[in-house]
């Protein structure tokens, strides 16, 4: 079948909504470079760790922190560990104190006095303290988390000792609120607080106002909670969200480690909606991976994690072992300000953590959107078997109406993501498509100078036409949820796959998958004679060749692959890292883009047919990514597309070394079979 035809109309459609793809990747562009704020946060406990561990004043830690560029210090909720720990208060349970009277050891008359009493119970665990505001804050807080019934005052010596009926080796690790000294010394040396609150069990609404009660008048910048749960969960969210509104706090949403969506913690996506997504992202470098770091690897790893994934939020860890010929407080110090004037260099403001303006693009624009993919999944048909341009239209508006509809009564999430994975998955495959008709109409050049240039201009337009793909994508999920992560886009795997299938259709109805040309354009005919090819052990070991790369291909998408990446591979992905703004993906720097160089010189030089296609596979591999790469919503649209632009500039150079090298092996070839017929 030759002679294909592009409908003008159906392509107009495509620009209309390409336009408003690329109105609304502006705005969404401005949106993200608004927010370049990040917050270098260190625990407390790091800090007073630190000044333990050096025998440095807590307050000389603290200010040479502040220095270094740590501009909050996250609390968390005290413990009774904790406050045994730091001599605020003693806590033994009443099998221990009896064990001490037994046994001859329990000197204190008055303690004495009780076991003998009986009112020492081994059920019970006894709480004293020498801070009397420390305790009083113990106390609140086991009775709203166990009930004024379970816990009692005495009298001993003047003292006041708490008597809760609760498991000593449990209670002892309970969260027992924010401490308001804690509270007061971070605030006091100058730091924003990043408050780590935790849900209560079968919490109430006093709960809730007792926690933001503590908060209240302090320095708070954000909350991140601790544990399951977020604060209110399950029946209280809303009003969790009307003190957070009202105190205006940053909701703190702490990145998975497999770098898809969040830590599990119940009722936080609910939460961010309730609080119209007034949230920043929150990274932390796991504590394993940190260990074997140096200080230059974790600075990189901050500013591409600040950088690529909108991290508005570091959570920090201090390294736990000092580097050679430094102690383990310079150390630290060393590394902090690293990574503050890395951040700085690269244009980010240190400080409060930024948030994103409250941003939906324009419903009219993304049915035009809508309008333009349609139009894109028609013409796709067209070009493999050409129809009634009545029946073209039809297909379109019926298809958009459908996309459009739940847009126009809501904010059709669903909707968007099928658009967005259908143009993904279309507009590779519709720049592979015009590339083959490119090639078929034109003549054949056998001259390596011409080859070079058409594959240059052929990958510079096929490109182009692809990055249309990923204007598309990056606009039709461009809002604050999924700038937040807290929708995603959920069809890597197929976006990487259902190209390729596409493309071999395409293929199919223009080329010869065998050579000769019995079945030239008969899509039908050649997939009959491939299911009718006798099965030859060299044929299964073909067969397993590909499932195999195949397997590694798809396996290695996205964040849960198993499949490792080489250590030499990490380091070139280093070196480009530190060489461009943004590095180009593996798949379309070294694969897709040099198989689509070579394809053009398949073509022209007559190589077999089934190694043209397979490269015209390989080139789809390439395009497929660069249209992926836009489906990342929390990295930057910009930064999206200089990825994949440095992936054609790097990819088409790397292709013309390998135009050059196959040229010199076919003559080299070529020369040896000569002489060998002499």
């Amino acid at each position: 079948m030759s002679g294909f035809k592009y409908n003008r109309w159906l392509i107009g459609f495509i620009i209309i909504g390409l336009i408003s793809a690329l109105v609304v990747g502006w705005q969404r562009h401005i949106v993200e470079e608004n927010n370049s704020v990040v917050e270098m946060v260190l625990d407390y406990e790091d800090a007073v760790e630190l000044s333990q561990l050096e025998g440095v004043p807590l307050d000389k830690v603290l200010t040479e922190l502040k220095t270094a560029g740590i501009t909050s210090l996250a609390v968390y909720e005290t413990s009774l560990k904790k406050l045994n720990e730091s001599g605020k208060v003693s806590t033994v349970s009443g099998a221990a104190l009896l064990q001490s009277y037994n046994s001859g050891s329990l000197s204190d008359n008055s303690w004495r006095a009780l076991v003998e009493q009986g009112q020492v119970k081994v059920e019970e665990i006894y709480v004293t303290g020498k801070d009397y505001n420390t305790l009083q804050e113990v106390k609140a807080d086991l009775i709203r988390r166990l009930s004024l019934e379970r816990v009692n005052s005495l009298n001993i010596n003047g003292k006041e000792v708490l008597a809760v009926k609760a498991n000593y080796e449990k209670a002892i690790k309970w969260n027992l609120g924010l401490s308001t000294e804690e509270l007061n010394k971070v605030e006091n040396a100058g730091f924003y607080i990043v408050a780590r609150p935790s849900n209560y069990s079968k919490v109430q609404a006093d709960d809730i106002e007792y926690v933001f009660g503590k908060m209240a008048g302090h320095n708070i910048s954000t909350v991140i909670f601790s544990g399951d749960e977020v604060l209110g969960q399950p029946k209280l969210l809303n009003e969790t969200a009307l003190k957070f509104k009202a105190a205006n706090y940053t909701l703190g949403m702490v990145e998975h480690p497999q770098q898809l969506q969040f830590l599990k913690q119940d009722g936080l996506l609910e939460l961010a909606e309730k609080v119209d997504y007034l949230a920043a992202r929150v990274y932390v470098i796991p504590k394993d991976e940190q260990r074997k770091m140096s200080i230059d690897d974790a600075l990189e790893r901050w500013l591409n994690t600040d950088q690529e994934r909108n991290i508005r939020v570091n959570l920090m860890r201090s390294f736990e072992e000092a580097k050679t010929g430094m102690s383990l407080l310079e150390t630290n110090l060393t590394y902090f300000k690293g990574v503050h004037d890395k951040l700085v260099e690269n244009g980010f403001v240190v400080d409060r953590a930024g948030t994103y303006q409250y941003y939906f693009p324009n419903k009219l624009l993304l049915i035009l959107m809508c309008l333009g993919v349609s139009a894109a999944g028609v013409l796709y048909l067209t070009l493999l078997k050409p129809f009634d341009p009545k029946y073209q239209y039809m297909i379109m508006f019926f298809v958009a109406a459908i996309l459009a509809i739940p847009i126009v009564m809501g904010q059709g999430n669903f909707a968007r993501s099928m658009a967005a994975l259908a143009a993904a998955n279309l507009f590779p495959v519709l720049a592979m498509t015009y590339q083959m008709d490119q090639w078929k109409a034109s003549k054949i050049q056998s001259s390596l100078k011409k080859i070079m240039v058409l594959a240059l201009s052929g990958i510079m337009i096929t490109g182009a036409l692809s990055f249309i793909g990923g204007f598309y994508v990056g606009a039709l999920l461009g809002d604050i949820k999924y700038l937040l992560e807290v929708n995603m886009y959920r069809g890597v795997k197929v976006t990487f796959v259902l190209p390729l299938i596409l493309v071999t259709f395409s293929y199919l109805v223009r080329f010869n998958l065998f050579d000769g040309e019995d079945y030239k354009g008969n899509a039908i005919a050649q997939i009959k004679k491939v299911l009718n090819y006798p099965i030859y052990v060299k044929s299964l070991v073909a067969f397993a060749f590909v499932a195999l790369a195949g397997l590694i291909f798809v396996g290695r998408s996205g964040h849960t692959y198993g499949v490792p990446v080489p250590a030499a591979e990490l380091k070139f992905r280093a070196f480009l890292e530190q060489l461009l703004y943004a590095r180009p993906r593996s798949k379309e720097l070294l694969i897709g883009h040099p198989a689509f160089m070579l394809a053009v010189m398949a073509f022209y030089r007559k190589w077999p047919n089934l190694l043209f296609y397979t490269l015209v596979i390989v080139a789809t591999i390439g395009q497929g990514s660069l249209v992926e790469t836009f489906a990342h919503i929390r990295t930057p649209i910009f930064m999206s597309f200089m990825r994949g632009l440095g992936g054609i500039i790097l990819g088409a150079g790397i292709g013309l070394i390998a135009l050059l090298g196959a040229h010199v092996l076919y003559n080299a070839c070529s020369f040896i079979r000569k002489e060998q017929q002499r």
